[in-house]
């Protein structure tokens, strides 16, 4: 069963035994020669991938685990992601004896059913020896890939009801035996994959983790095995000592919060993720309890891994920035993740849209829920997306696909003291999305329009900020397909700031066939169709009440707030006007307008 497997692999692991003492110097010092690993491994695969999904849009992670699985560093790529490698690895290590683990050896897993998030996310892992032959730690990498083997092209099925439906799942399977490439397992994914270009990402992950083996054995013979085990139980130590002191300082008490997402790609509506948050002394504790665990929905399916990541994403964001992430995170708190809900499914369930939906409702809620704590450190670590446009097309028995990860602005929202700023949430971190250059160099598309938006940010004290629209057109005949939340649902406002905006997208624009896609779709699109995407802006923080008036006027200026919108969600009252340049505040008429709406909300 897959929850004896998920508590296994998610219980917490004792110390390296090393009798070796190092100070916190050395300690730090090897930690930052583990982090520059971890960093140059991700470069390489970056550098030599053959899809743009990888080398253009940087949606892969690097980490080193010790031999007791734990997470001792890593090189963030999308931060999300980044809690979930020692998973997997986790599961290679109880098959130590069967698979005859050794050095030189590369493994690749990708089963939500054994530790792994959704079938794209391969991670491809191998071990580094000591000179005797003891193992002290394993390289990994993680990278989204194009396509899993699946039903559908690219691993996302609308109505899939199983992971086989969704592609090949990989428990653990060996890639390269004592330095030499095993041929038959390589050649089997290749040929599981429709990806022309899947072989060099492959070989790109493959020789990613063989650099890391390089360099960590280099790190090995410098300071020695002891001193270096020493090091990694000293920093994960430390990890967990910087955490529960930040967590002392907060205030006891349980704190809830229930995100919702709109439906399944069924049209199941109102898909419920609750959270409670309960802080004691210096424990921090996320129950996910409550959370919808309908048998029946489809598509909205969270693997137990990202689940864990996801939290840990949230949480880690809230705490001070310095503290090294590593296993001393999840030391620190204590996740209560229900079994067969849609944050821990049953054994089989699909998951690969799960890593989009419940996932980031999953961040949002414990955003929501820690708000209330620490307001100052609260930003929401996901994206209320549900999947871009995907275009699919076949041209000489070659599949192409514009996976539609295009630059757009959207969940950008606002913190205490600083407005929604930037083209991406928080949580992206250094995901690179596609240039309209890039993707049509690539793809038959033209990308017609991408610019924000006005008022389509969330009101607050400090705003979110506008989502953009983007409009493409498609110049051969493909598939198109998405799934679209955040409609009725979009983005919380923390702190009485208000929602961001609802996304929308539209197939067929400027035909008399034109649609609005309100739950799923999967349609043939003619030569020439257009599709435009409104993106949802960041939410607001604080009320829109408390902005300041001449922080409003320069909204307007920028085209960000409309002058409707100022006075309806702000109370600002101008005179003038934006063409001729002398807009000014209403002083007298805007504090009263606020007194008014102040009276309204006290009677409502």
């Amino acid at each position: 069963m897959s929850y004896e497997m998920n508590r296994k692999l998610a219980a917490k692991r004792a110390p390296l035994p090393t009798s070796a003492n190092v100070d916190p110097v050395t300690a730090g010092i090897i930690r930052g020669a583990m982090e520059t690993i971890c960093f140059e491994s991700c470069e390489y695969l970056a550098r030599a991938a053959s899809s743009a999904i990888i080398n253009q849009s940087n949606e892969r992670n690097a980490s080193i685990v010790d031999a007791h699985g734990r997470l001792a560093a890593c090189s963030i790529g999308t931060p999300h992601l980044t809690f979930v490698s020692q998973m997997p690895v986790r599961y290679g290590l109880e098959m130590y004896k069967e698979f005859e683990w050794g050095p030189g050896d590369v493994f690749v897993g990708n089963d939500p059913d054994h530790g792994g998030g959704h079938l794209p996310d391969y991670v491809v892992y191998g071990p580094v020896f000591d000179e005797s032959g003891e193992l002290i730690y394993i390289s990994a990498l993680q990278a989204h890939q194009g396509d899993t083997g699946g039903k559908d092209p690219g691993g996302f099925t609308l109505e899939a009801t199983d992971i086989f439906t969704e592609g090949l799942a990989i428990p653990c399977l060996k890639l390269v035996h004592r330095g030499q490439k095993r041929m038959d397992s390589i050649r089997l994914l290749e040929r599981n994959n429709r990806f022309p270009s899947f072989h060099g990402d492959l070989a790109a992950m493959i020789g990613g983790v063989q650099l890391a083996q390089r360099l960590m054995g280099d790190l090995l013979k410098k300071w020695g095995p002891d001193k270096v085990k020493a090091a990694i139980n000293t920093n994960i130590d430390q990890t967990e000592r910087l955490f529960r002191q930040e967590v002392s300082r907060w205030k006891d008490g349980s704190y809830e919060a229930d995100v919702y997402i709109d439906h399944d790609t069924q049209g199941t509506k109102d898909i419920l993720v609750h959270v409670t948050c309960t802080i004691k002394g210096d424990q921090l504790t996320v129950d996910l309890t409550g959370t919808d665990d309908r048998p029946e929905l489809i598509g909205v399916w969270n693997t137990f891994g990202n689940t864990r990541s996801y939290i840990m994403t949230q949480v880690a964001s809230s705490i001070d920035p310095v503290i090294d992430k590593n296993e001393g995170l999840f030391n620190a708190v204590e996740m209560i993740i229900p079994e067969g809900s849609i944050v821990q499914p049953p054994p089989n369930k699909p998951a690969a849209l799960g890593s989009f939906h419940p996932a980031c409702e999953v961040t949002e809620a414990v955003c929501v829920a820690l708000s209330q704590v620490v307001p100052e450190r609260s930003t929401f670590q996901g994206y209320k997306m549900g999947m871009p446009n995907a275009v699919i097309g076949f041209e000489n028995g070659q599949m192409w696909m514009d996976q539609g990860v295009d630059v757009r602005v959207m969940d950008a929202s606002a913190v205490q003291d600083i407005d929604g700023w930037g083209g991406m949430c928080a949580a992206l971190g250094n995901l690179l999305l596609s240039q309209a250059e890039d993707a049509e160099s690539r793809f038959p598309v033209i990308n017609l329009q991408r610019q924000m938006v006005t008022d389509k940010g969330g009101a607050g004290q400090w705003r979110g900020m506008p989502g953009t629209l983007n409009v493409k057109k498609v110049l051969k005949p493909c598939t198109a397909m998405t799934w679209m939340v955040s409609r009725e649902h979009p983005l919380t406002g923390l702190r009485g700031g208000e929602d961001a905006c609802r996304y929308e997208n539209r197939y067929l624009v400027g035909t008399e066939d034109e649609f609005e896609v309100e739950r799923s779709a999967l349609v043939q699109l003619p030569a020439g169709a257009v599709m435009a995407y409104q993106n949802g802006g960041g939410s607001g923080f604080g009320p829109a009440t408390q902005r300041d008036p001449q922080a409003v006027r320069e909204d307007v200026l920028d085209e960000l707030v409309s002058i409707e919108a100022a006075r309806d969600h702000y109370g600002v009252v101008f005179t003038g006007t934006v063409e001729d340049y002398d807009l000014a505040v209403d002083v007298a008429a805007t504090e009263a307008l606020r007194k008014d709406m102040a009276r309204q909300l006290e009677n409502a």
